[in-house]
């Protein structure tokens, strides 16, 4: 368990809820001084999965072991002591199939007609078996001059959803929505800022690229490359255990010099592995939807390894800056010193939090 801290204030609150593939991260929020503010937090970590790489929470064939994140959701919740029952929880990227579709301009209901017809073309599981949203994310004329809607098509498979229900309703909470991790992240990172940007969120077992521009979501891609290589590249080059080699890149991350270079030299090639992948989504949406990426926005418990923005920016040519999750959201003032540690770690859990306040 890690830094419960205490419920302070009053008034409605909504649960965040993040279920990721080697931790459960839980926020509280609620409305104070005209703002969400942080109320409660806290991370159950499964540490096991540094010791057996197989041992995870959830994993990308969608199989989540129910039972098993019922106890440790229940017993995260049991320490923190959160107020309310209601939750909004994430679908982790790799649950989702999500593209960016192109539209002549219609009337909504000739939208939703037209959407029914391009999923089944795009989708690779039958319509019957996915739930679809979609959103209207911008516009753009293209070389004719002639207007483009540009919508955001996301699948679901429905099995996927019934998991979710269950869990938490099995934990005893009241699920009010469910969304993709990238949504919720940029609501938390980008706000207002119109600035076309790539959200590098680096997890324990993957990594997802989120393209947003001008607030709204355009283009999602992940990768398996992520904050768990770093580690298992550093055990096994210094014949250490995974959990001192997870402690040795947190404090040191790209920053060793002289005799302790080393570590350095070990991880390289895991993070150039990470930022290949943001340059091929980068390449890919500037070539497909005509867009300019004029910055990369690091987020996730990897966006602390220290050292990283530096190297990117020098790697991908753009602007490099870690996510500043907290930036519209409120928190005791006794929280300031470790705000730039642990707002990467809670971005989508804070994202999901705030949801019901941004409606």
């Amino acid at each position: 368990m890690w830094n419960p801290f205490r419920s302070l204030f009053g008034g409605v609150s909504y649960l965040g809820v993040d279920i990721g593939t080697t931790s459960i991260k839980v926020v509280e929020i609620s409305r104070r001084g005209g703002k969400p503010s942080l109320i409660n937090y806290g991370v159950l970590e499964s540490y096991g999965h540094l010791e057996r790489p197989n041992n995870a929470i959830q994993t990308s064939t969608l199989k989540m072991l129910d039972n098993e994140t019922v106890e440790l959701l229940k017993m995260l919740l049991a320490q923190l002591k959160t107020r309310s029952k209601n939750v909004v929880a994430s679908l982790p990227a790799f649950s989702a199939f999500v593209t960016l579709l192109e539209f002549p301009s219609m009337p909504d209901a000739e939208m939703a007609k037209a959407m029914q017809f391009q999923a089944r073309q795009y989708i690779p599981l039958p319509i019957s078996e996915v739930t679809l949203d979609w959103i209207k994310v911008g516009e753009r004329h293209d070389d004719q001059g002639v207007v483009k809607q540009q919508v955001l098509l996301i699948s679901v498979p429905n099995d996927q959803i019934a998991k979710y229900k269950n869990i938490f309703r099995a934990a005893g909470l009241n699920l009010i929505a469910l969304e993709i991790e990238s949504l919720s992240a940029a609501r938390v990172l980008m706000a207002d800022d119109p600035t076309p940007t790539a959200i590098v969120d680096i997890g324990a077992r993957s990594t997802n690229i989120a393209v947003v521009d001008k607030g709204n979501l355009k283009m999602n891609a992940q990768t398996d490359f992520a904050g768990g290589s770093l580690t298992q590249a550093v055990a096994s080059g210094l014949n250490i255990s995974n959990r001192r080699a997870e402690e040795l890149k947190k404090r040191q991350g790209l920053l060793g010099t002289g005799g302790e270079s080393e570590l350095s030299t070990i991880m390289l090639p895991f993070v150039d592995a990470i930022l290949q992948e943001v340059r091929r989504a980068k390449s890919t949406y500037e070539r497909e939807y005509h867009g300019t990426i004029e910055r990369i926005m690091t987020t996730g418990g990897g966006a602390n390894l220290l050292g990283l923005e530096k190297y990117a920016e020098g790697q991908l040519g753009v602007p490099v800056v870690k996510g500043a999750s907290f930036a519209k959201i409120g928190y005791p003032s006794s929280l300031e010193p470790i705000i730039p540690t642990i707002g990467p770690v809670f971005t989508v859990a804070l994202g999901l939090g705030v949801r019901q306040f941004a409606q």
